[in-house]
């Protein structure tokens, strides 16, 4: 495989540093509520990276971090009135509910930030032993990024007009700050009254680490200080892994991170998804509209990870209609094979270009288009060859992750579900959004559950 490199700004080819294993760390949620779908994107397309050197015959080490301690956990957590580790776990459970409906895999490690606390302590140790990190007068203790003349090669800081002068001066105490604040920053925080009982010991006082922080400590306890890739959405770039960066060379020395996978931002409807705009959609809030997570996912990987996708509630209806297609077609494969049987490793036979475009920087558009094309061209084949065929098909879909839908049985509908649903669809065709919804909300809360594809709808009991 080839993967574009942020560091780089070039496509280069995977190999592993150790000749054995691929090893890679992945910035996980922060767990003070539900993960949405752009954050989903990333992880479904780094689940997508992980199957597809899988399925090449490379063995993976995948690390995601849990954060359940910074400014946004504590807050929401004293708001809740509970105790962090018991908001925390349930948001953790949470996320691993929705990871496990949209089939990602567990990684090998998943550690969390409260259980590293001596790990975080420690590199701060040395990090002012070195010189790099400073003591401020209340306790806290900043990173100096003018100790590393290196900050900055990730993200091109260095073509910016930013300057280092006044960064003492500048320096940000939050976890997050100004995407244009060059500001030292901080690695561990003073204990203060709005933390409440969330505070641990250390040389400087009682207090916690910074978010910037932790990531760095886990990957140095299970990866060391050179491994093969990290990742993350495009908004980690700067500041937080300009700063992982900057604090694990200096306290740990090595190259750390030899290949950076960045995967870019959704749309929803052609504009930014947010609160206020009630596009802000959740794997539960997609449910409630009738659509799976399975749709979801061919959904989010329908797009190249280095260009924006834009969502809609209608590419979930074409994503379903593509996945009935599939089911279909994967139906008449196995149905046409009979008794064929597959010896040996048959490759991807018609599938070979899906597989390619896979390889050639995680093209998952071309990919699928290529599984279509190939589905087109074994509509013949019968016997041995429609079940090699067939070994392909489910290899490939294997590689993205997709479990196709069963045949549906025909369910025996009400007539005045079927006429609400007959209303809706009216609604729906008529473009009136708001109707269409409340129809589908009461349906729902009837013990029926709309699909909608372009010829017309399927209801199924909830």
């Amino acid at each position: 495989m080839r993967l574009y490199d942020t560091l780089s700004r070039q496509d280069r080819e995977l190999k592993p540093v150790d000749g054995s294993s691929y090893r890679f760390y992945c910035c996980g949620p922060t767990v003070y509520g539900p993960a949405h779908i752009g954050n989903f994107r990333t992880f479904v397309l780094q689940d997508v990276f992980r199957r597809a050197i899988e399925t090449g015959g490379m063995r993976s080490f995948h690390v995601r971090n849990i954060t359940d301690v910074d400014d946004k956990t504590i807050r929401d957590s004293q708001a809740a009135g509970k105790p962090l580790a018991e908001f925390t776990a349930h948001w953790r459970d949470r996320f691993h509910a929705d990871c496990e409906a949209l089939n990602c895999l567990s990684p090998h490690v998943e550690p969390g930030a409260v259980d590293h606390i001596p790990q975080q302590v420690s590199m701060i140790e040395r990090l002012v032993a070195k010189g790099n990190a400073y003591v401020s007068d209340d306790g806290s203790v900043y990173f100096k990024i003018s100790s590393f003349p290196e900050y900055g090669k990730l993200s091109h800081l260095d073509t910016r007009e930013l300057s280092l002068g006044k960064t003492q001066e500048a320096r940000g105490n939050a976890d997050e700050y100004d995407k244009d604040s060059l500001a030292d920053f901080v690695l561990w925080k003073a204990r203060r009254p709005e933390d409440g009982e969330n505070f641990w010991p250390s040389p400087w006082g009682e207090g916690r680490p910074g978010w910037h922080l932790e990531c760095s400590a886990m990957i140095e306890e299970y990866l060391g200080d050179e491994f093969d890739m990290h990742s993350g959405g495009e908004d980690l770039v700067f500041p937080h892994h300009e700063n992982e960066i900057a604090q694990s060379r200096c306290a740990c020395g090595g190259n750390f991170a030899a290949h950076w996978f960045h995967p870019t931002h959704l749309l929803v409807d052609g504009g930014k998804m947010s609160k206020s705009l009630g596009n802000l959609y959740t794997i539960d809030d997609l449910k409630e509209k009738g659509f799976s997570a399975m749709e979801v996912r061919y959904v989010l990987i329908g797009a190249h990870y280095r260009k924006q996708l834009n969502f809609t509630l209608d590419s979930l209806t074409a994503a379903r209609e593509a996945l009935s297609k599939l089911g279909k077609a994967s139906r008449g494969l196995a149905a046409r094979a009979g008794d064929g049987h597959v010896l040996g490793d048959a490759g991807f036979g018609p599938f070979q270009s899906a597989w390619d475009a896979l390889n050639d920087d995680l093209n998952t558009p071309g990919c699928l288009g290529g599984i279509f094309t190939g589905l087109r061209d074994c509509a013949d084949l019968e016997g041995e060859a429609a079940a090699k065929a067939l070994a392909g098909l489910n290899r490939i879909l294997r590689a993205l992750g997709l479990t196709l839908p069963e045949e549906a049985a025909a369910a025996d509908v009400p007539e005045d579900i079927k006429a609400l649903a007959d209303e809706r669809w009216a609604a729906r065709s008529a473009k009136d959004w708001a109707k269409s919804d409340s129809l589908r909300d009461q349906l729902a809360g009837l013990g029926w559950v709309v699909k909608d594809s372009p010829e017309g709808y399927e209801l199924n009991p909830n």
